[in-house]
């Protein structure tokens, strides 16, 4: 830096200087449906099964989660509230009817009050540490030879949705590139999609040439 602004004299721009090698892309491993269902199954603390649940059920980061309020669950019209995500963005995600009834089960025992997912700290809500905690436990009693995080519930909710302009909207990504992102995981999806081809009509048979006479 002391050699480009001021022996030469020149603007220190690092990216011109020094160009950084291109990180490699790599493609997170997705859960299957199966496999979310085998290790929700596995997470035997109400607090935890409840908040992993949402996770995944509504595609939210474990920042948003653990944020929630009882008041952000709008069972009137089957939405989530998700204040203040990131980009520092208000937005709305859908409430399953089976993730609200697991939410009213765990809210009949708990009773939480500021907070939807309290932590062991008075008036504070729940850690990401401690939710990180919970789900490796609950992965390695599930058997899962597949890493599992909190954000990997988030990937598969998205993967097995697979509808860009939805996922965009309630992943509340910015970018339409960071939600195409996910096209690139699905396999399944790719090879279950139908060519465009198959949507055209059928064409009308040809008629065969009409077989000349032998007499004219």
């Amino acid at each position: 830096r002391f050699l480009y602004s001021v022996t030469l004299e020149r603007d220190w721009a690092p990216e011109e200087v020094l160009p950084l090698p291109k990180k490699p892309q790599k493609l997170p491993i997705i859960l299957s449906p199966d496999e979310v269902q085998r290790f929700l199954g596995r997470v035997l603390n109400v607090k935890h099964h409840a908040i992993l649940t949402t996770c995944y059920a509504a595609g939210l980061r474990i920042s948003e989660a653990v944020q929630l309020k009882p008041t952000d669950i709008d069972s009137q019209r089957m939405v989530i509230r998700v204040e203040q995500g990131k980009g520092q963005k208000d937005r709305y995600v859908m409430l399953s009817p089976k993730l609200l009834e697991i939410l009213r089960n765990y809210w009949k025992v708990r009773r939480p009050e500021a907070w939807l997912f309290p932590g062991d700290r008075a008036g504070q809500p729940i850690t990401r540490d401690a939710v990180g905690h919970a789900c490796a436990k609950a992965r390695d009693l599930s058997g899962l030879s597949k890493p599992v995080t909190p954000h990997s519930l988030r990937h598969a909710f998205a993967v097995h949705l697979l509808d860009v302009p939805t996922i965009q909207l309630l992943l509340g990504h910015r970018s339409l590139a960071t939600t195409a992102h996910y096209l690139r995981i699905a396999t399944n999806k790719v090879c279950a999609t139908s060519s465009p081809f198959e949507l055209l009509p059928r064409p009308a048979p040809i008629p065969p040439p009409p077989a000349k006479s032998q007499y004219f």
